[in-house]
């Protein structure tokens, strides 16, 4: 079996690096000058249908499940040591759900705090981490890598049949629309409406059903770094297979998305398919150029985001609310957001609008990519 194979031990610079061009790529898409001024490929799909900035969170999930398979892999085999582990891994759960939290409450807690504590968002972006990350830990703490297989398969399976033919209350069938599927329903019934995403208020793109295919695509990640750390084959043959399965993966999807559409907002089951699909061949990519070939000139500003991945994460997130609830008085009478006084002051007398927007996000992740190489070189690495 590969679990009870010997395990390689080492840290994998092509899995920081692909780590970090993920976090990078969020603070990107994250942070435009204008909202309203975004090149196609730099925006989420409207609805059905996927483009790159859809692929980010999905890839941050799975290298979550490969990080898990080395973190939890040698530890596994003592079972006298699970509780001790599982207690380690809900309180990193449990601080990542809180500071998924916290982003939503800052700086409107200070402002009206009655107000916020009443319609603050409940799900979001690290609290759907935290949840895939217990859970993913949990399941390849007590399973093996045939469960874990089974596990993903049931997942997309079962979310497919709930979100496909189960009949939705208050409407009347099933269907994949934004306000009337069954994971909008029972958002609204158990988070209720002032607690979602405060852009529709009616469902949320990270809400409780759709984090069991999120789960699967952990569980991709998990699967992939038990193959990775199987010392039994070659290099050639391990990223060969990759490749193949990477590929099938996608095709996989890709079928599945004629009947059940890939949607990174419902995080559908063709989804998971078609970005694991993706992810694993990206992480094959990186882990022949690094680790096997050794061409590593280059990737110091990716692992800088690779090994403070959450630091960045959280602590651009915070930057970007705070610039945005800064007021500036401009010279014309007006009042502006600090964010909204740095770009028309720096970004769009020199750039064209859809320009401007991007210039600004890329000083954005280079503003960032300067604090975190300082902290790579002094070895800053902020642990949670």
């Amino acid at each position: 079996m590969i679990e009870q194979l010997p395990q390689k031990k080492i840290r994998l610079l092509s899995l920081d690096a692909f780590r970090g061009l993920t976090v990078a790529s969020m603070l990107l898409v994250n942070n435009p000058g204008d909202w309203g001024k975004i090149y196609a490929p730099f925006k989420h799909a409207e609805w059905h249908g996927c483009t790159p900035t859809d692929l980010v969170f999905p890839f941050f999930l799975f290298i979550s499940g490969v990080s898990v398979s080395y973190a939890l892999g040698s530890k596994r085999e003592v079972s006298e040591g699970h509780a001790a582990i599982i207690i380690k891994v809900l309180k990193r759960s449990l601080i990542l759900f809180g500071l998924g939290l916290l982003l939503g409450f800052i700086p409107d807690i200070f402002v009206e705090p009655v107000q916020t504590l009443q319609t603050f968002r409940i799900p979001g972006v690290l609290q759907r981490i935290a949840l895939v990350y217990f859970a993913v830990s949990l399941i390849f703490l007590k399973t093996g890598w045939r469960a874990q297989g089974a596990i993903l398969v049931f997942l997309l399976v079962l979310y497919w049949i709930l979100m496909s033919f189960v009949p939705v209350p208050g409407t009347g069938y099933a269907n994949l629309e934004p306000e009337t599927n069954l994971g909008a329903w029972l958002d609204r019934l158990i988070i209720t409406e002032p607690h979602l995403w405060k852009h529709s208020r009616t469902w949320d793109p990270e809400g409780l059903l759709g984090t069991l295919p999120a789960i699967a695509t952990g569980l991709s990640g998990v699967l992939t770094g038990t193959w990775l750390r199987r010392t039994d084959l070659d290099d050639k043959k391990r990223v060969s297979l990759m490749f193949v399965a990477g590929l099938g993966s996608c095709v996989a999807g890709l079928l599945w998305d004629l009947h059940f559409p890939i949607n990174k907002a419902l995080w559908t089951s063709s989804y998971v398919l078609f970005s694991s699909g993706l992810a694993i061949m990206f992480l094959a990519f990186f882990y022949w150029l690094i680790d096997i070939k050794n061409m590593k000139a280059g990737i110091v500003p990716l692992l800088a985001y690779g090994v403070n991945a959450i630091t960045a994460f959280f602590m651009s997130g915070l930057m970007a609310k705070m610039m945005g609830a800064i007021k500036v008085d401009m010279s014309d009478g007006t009042e502006t957001s600090l964010k909204g006084w740095i770009y028309k002051s720096f970004f769009t007398p020199y750039f064209s609008d859809y320009n401007a927007s991007l210039a600004f996000a890329l000083v954005f992740v280079l503003f960032w990519l300067a604090i975190l190489w300082w902290m790579y070189a002094k070895k800053i690495i902020i642990k949670i």
